[in-house]
């Protein structure tokens, strides 16, 4: 593995529809470097989704080995899954999943309180996940006293409270405008940066795509194209 987060080798998810089957994923394998902010691209049904799932530990595979911070997890029961995520598995959701009961302060602890963590440390790791986040002011406020971007900030916050080595992301941006988006994906960025974190997203959107250090395409369960920002740009340029 070396400095891999991930390595997926030979990953198949095949579906029975009747008698037909449908691979959803069709052989696919790659590494992700530890710190590396990776764009997994697709449209609608090319399987982008399915295989975040399976490295989120929610979906086994047919076949095919997944490792992920030095765990073979394709084997793993549901008991070891759970176990893995919570200690090494942070999530960005599309819909933020805040508990509109809570204020930003409680929902960003939240997790911590399933380590069974005293209840003043929770609190101390939540203001500073929600500090990094800029949301130092919006502390007391729930859900509904704030805006989409803010929602999604503190998604993000509670994501880093469990100082993960990976964070999965499912279209985090997908509710929000396009200024509040590119805020979004910026501090993205620099939270791989500045905590080396390996950051998977998901996302359907190219402009999305071009904020990672690395884009993986794929169509009908393959991959068709793995290349570098540098590269993408480049290539924007020429089209």
């Amino acid at each position: 593995m070396g400095d891999s987060a991930i390595s997926v080798k030979q990953l198949y998810k095949i579906f029975l529809l009747g008698k037909e089957k449908v691979r959803a994923l069709n052989g696919v394998s790659f590494d992700i470097e530890k710190g590396q902010f990776v764009a997994i691209v697709g449209t609608s049904g090319s399987g982008k989704s399915t295989l975040l799932n399976m490295l989120a530990g929610l979906e086994a595979p047919t076949k095919g080995t997944i490792k992920i911070a030095g765990e073979n997890i394709e084997h793993y029961n549901e008991r070891q899954l759970v176990k893995f995520r919570r200690n090494h598995v942070g999530f960005i959701f599309q819909s933020y999943n805040l508990l509109p009961t809570m204020d930003a302060v409680e929902n960003v602890a939240l997790p911590l309180t399933f380590r069974g963590m005293d209840k003043s440390l929770r609190e101390k790791k939540a203001l500073k996940a929600l500090k990094m986040v800029g949301l130092q002011k919006y502390i007391k406020h729930r859900p509904t006293e704030m805006s989409g971007g803010q929602q999604q900030r503190v998604g993000i916050a509670r994501a880093l409270v469990l100082e993960p080595e990976i964070i999965f992301a499912d279209e985090p941006t997908g509710n929000l405008d396009s200024v509040t988006t590119e805020e979004i994906l910026k501090l993205m960025q620099d939270v791989v940066r500045k905590n080396k974190t390996t950051l998977v997203m998901v996302t359907h959107d190219n402009h999305l795509a071009s904020f990672a250090d690395r884009i993986i395409r794929i169509k009908d369960g393959k991959i068709i194209n793995d290349e570098k920002r540098e590269q993408f740009k480049k290539n924007e340029e020429v089209c």
